[in-house]
């Protein structure tokens, strides 16, 4: 089995709540790191027991224990935005890894509690403390698991694609910034260039004339 083969057979079997609790950026990055050897397979809160079990299974290593230093496992939460105090900042807008949150700068927001996967990554950026982490009532499924998955490639494709924008914004500014610096700098070693011939000029006329006397 490739390597990329059994960290889509891993991944497939994490919950895609993207919390990052495991200590990577997703998902995806942990099952690359356990596909690896990197890391151990009881790093998931949000997979519990059950998705060690599923784990050890899959790779016929051990069952061990949850790593507790990285959180407990327990029932599904859904942020919740108290719309009376919420000032539209979009922090928590940036910081939801699969778009569950909508609004607009200065707007109120609110969280689509269908698709959030309890991470808990909007509550410490919101600057007035308005989120809330609830009881959602109902267990995460690998359904659940299923349309978060696709929805967290598309923010980090999207977030890719705002980052070469930007860096090729910056190149063209920084070009077109320097563009004229080039050229005053070219223009002043011209100057330079003459001025030092016309100087040589004169001195090879006056060691002419002395030599002529």
């Amino acid at each position: 089995m490739s390597g990329a083969d059994l960290t889509d057979r891993i991944d497939a079997l994490l919950p895609q709540t993207q919390c990052t609790k495991c200590g990577h950026e997703g998902c995806r990055p942990y099952a690359q790191a356990i596909a690896a050897g990197a890391e151990p397979i009881n790093r998931c809160p949000p997979g519990g027991d059950e998705g060690i079990a599923a784990l050890a299974g899959l790779l016929s290593v051990p069952i061990v224990p949850l790593d507790t230093t990285r959180g407990e496992h327990g029932p599904l939460l859904v942020a919740v935005i108290d719309e009376a105090h919420c000032i539209g900042c979009t922090l928590c807008i940036q910081a939801c890894p699969v778009d569950a949150i909508v609004g607009a700068n200065k707007r109120m927001h609110t969280v689509l509690a269908d698709v959030c996967t309890g991470c808990d990554l909007c509550v410490p950026p919101c600057p007035v403390d308005c989120i809330d982490m609830v009881p959602a009532r109902r267990a995460w499924t690998p359904d659940d698991a299923s349309s978060s998955r696709p929805r967290y490639q598309a923010r980090n494709a999207r977030l890719s694609r705002l980052a070469a924008d930007n860096a090729r914004l910056m190149a063209d500014t920084a070009q077109s910034a320097a563009t004229p610096a080039a050229e005053a700098a070219a223009s002043a070693m011209h100057d330079a260039e003459r001025k030092r011939s016309a100087v040589e000029s004169a001195l090879a006329r006056a060691r002419a004339r002395r030599a002529g006397k």
